[in-house]
């Protein structure tokens, strides 16, 4: 294919879906630092389960709630769902102000995921992201000069692979695939058992989950969690797909759990959220993601530099 219509089809996805990716770049940047201050703020045995089940019964006796979000280092619970508040672990009382740091990173979230509420601009906009990396690739190795468009194309070349795996792994995220096996979850909410080959940790059932005929909730998992695990080095404990999830920091790596009746067991790793938000090895998979990011915004900002100085070159000067 002609180098130069290559070219012109590179600019034009671009320029038509700058907005968009600009405002999944700098989201994702803000979210790259979130595993790097999630795992720096664990403060170990910070957080007393029958504390957190406490305030859980005080402040949703009805169990409305779907999940609990817990920030150690802030001392904080959310009870996910409804109008239910954020609650202070340190005074037992609802929070009377809101983590700054924490908004931010749920409100870029929210964006990143849902960007203006509409999620299929976002799997849009990440495949021309795709099509656009593909297109420079196909116009062949570049002539580094010291211009801005060598720096453009040369910024684009010596990072391609890593470059490339952010919006691949953001689409196979979109589209549910996991690159793992396990247990299928089981209709209605409820844990399902896992046939991972992980490795577990089993915990002894307590009364109420163990109980025929009794439905397993979120507080019998907050209390099957803190059996095995610290709850300070635990981000979140909801249902998710189907099953009840825990998400807990190992040795530097956020993990995701299936909790039931029978104890609190390791998933399978999800390899493309694990690469995507940078939970791998917090520090330093964190830190990759922010010079992704950069790269990224540097790479649009700079074509479309490039593009609009075009433009200019081509207006005709007005006679005077």
């Amino acid at each position: 294919m002609n180098k130069v219509l290559l070219l012109k089809i590179h600019r034009w996805i671009s320029i038509t879906f700058a907005l968009p990716l600009v405002a999944i770049i700098v989201t994702g940047l803000i979210l790259s630092f979130e595993p790097i201050v999630q795992v720096q703020g664990v403060v170990p045995h910070a957080v007393d389960t029958a504390k957190v089940i406490g305030l859980m019964q005080q402040f949703d006796p009805a169990g409305t709630a779907r999940g609990i979000s817990i920030d150690a280092s802030a001392q904080r619970l959310r009870l996910q769902g409804g109008n239910l508040p954020e609650i202070d672990l340190a005074t037992g009382k609802a929070a009377t102000s809101s983590d700054a740091l924490a908004g931010l990173f749920l409100w870029a979230r929210r964006n990143h995921e849902r960007l203006i509420g509409l999620p299929w601009l976002v799997t849009a906009s990440t495949v021309a992201m795709v099509v656009t990396m593909i297109l420079g690739i196909l116009m062949g190795l570049p002539r580094l000069r010291n211009t801005l468009s060598g720096w453009h194309k040369g910024a684009a070349w010596f990072t391609l692979p890593l470059i490339l795996l952010s919006p691949l792994t953001g689409l196979l995220m979109a589209f549910g695939v996991t690159l793992q096996s396990g247990g299928a979850p089981t209709p209605g909410g409820r844990p399902a058992a896992t046939t991972s080959t992980s490795t577990s940790s089993p915990a002894r059932p307590t009364g109420n989950a163990a109980s025929a005929g009794k439905p397993f909730t979120l507080v019998d998992a907050v209390r099957q969690v803190g059996q095995t695990h610290d709850l300070a080095t635990v981000t979140s404990i909801a249902t998710r797909g189907g099953r009840m999830m825990a998400r807990i920091f190992d040795g530097g790596e956020l993990r995701a759990y299936s909790v039931n009746a029978k104890g609190v067991t390791a998933l399978p790793r999800n390899w493309p959220r694990l690469l995507h938000e940078g939970n791998g090895a917090a520090f330093v998979t964190g830190s990759v993601n922010v010079a992704i990011s950069i790269v990224l915004f540097g790479l649009l900002t700079t074509g479309l530099l490039i593009w609009g100085r075009r433009q200019m070159r081509r207006r005709p000067r007005p006679v005077t």
